[in-house]
């Protein structure tokens, strides 16, 4: 593992890493320039980036146990980055929903929220990145003290699920449950290994 572990705290390694993580964003902008999203580019657009929201939350929720499985402590340091983009995409996701469902009508926003359950857990899973996100540097951290900034930090667990019901709901509609069960079991397992590492602290 020693030339991966060289090659990850490589100067340019982290701007690769950026560029890794705005490419779905680059690939969505171009299929609504390109007119590849299909039938219905808004509705691939909105759902595109609510699905890389959650893929970033679960990259970023496995770096501690990879780090920890394969003896990289240098993985740490795309944590934040991955975190970050997380919220930046949520954010997208939100702004595109806002705009282009709802004509950014504060009103019409505030009612839909109100009417569908599904949308209620998305925007609650959003509201609890901002904390997430605002005091994810390091002036932050010192402010806060480690144990209060570990604790604010914990709401990524329950962010995290309350996204997964967010995807659920809306794939109930259509009776289409496959890609929600894979994250399940991705999100099952990362949290399953650090319920299990906390039990035999304590045990």
């Amino acid at each position: 593992m020693k030339p991966l572990s060289s090659w990850l705290l490589h100067p340019a390694a982290k701007p690769l890493v950026f560029l890794l993580c705005l490419a779905p964003l680059a690939s969505l902008v171009w299929g609504v320039v390109a007119n590849t999203l299909g039938a219905n580019p808004a509705e691939a657009l909105i759902r595109g980036l609510g699905d890389w929201t959650l893929r970033l939350l679960c990259l970023t929720l496995a770096i501690t146990p990879l780090r920890q499985a394969l003896g990289l402590p240098a993985l740490a340091r795309w944590r934040r980055m991955l975190g970050l983009f997380a919220f930046f995409y949520g954010c997208l996701h939100l702004l595109a929903y806002a705009w282009l469902d709802m004509g950014l009508d504060l009103g019409e926003i505030a009612r839909d929220i109100a009417k569908r359950p599904f949308i209620l857990m998305g925007f609650l899973a959003w509201a609890l990145m901002i904390p997430l996100a605002a005091t994810s540097f390091n002036r932050a951290i010192r402010a806060l003290g480690g144990a209060r900034w570990q604790a604010l930090h914990r709401l990524v667990y329950v962010l995290v699920l309350i996204g997964l019901a967010h995807f659920i709901w809306l794939r109930a509609g259509k009776n289409n449950f496959a890609e929600p069960a894979v994250y399940g079991v991705v999100l099952a397992l990362l949290l399953g290994w650090r319920l299990r590492r906390r039990l035999s602290k304590t045990g």
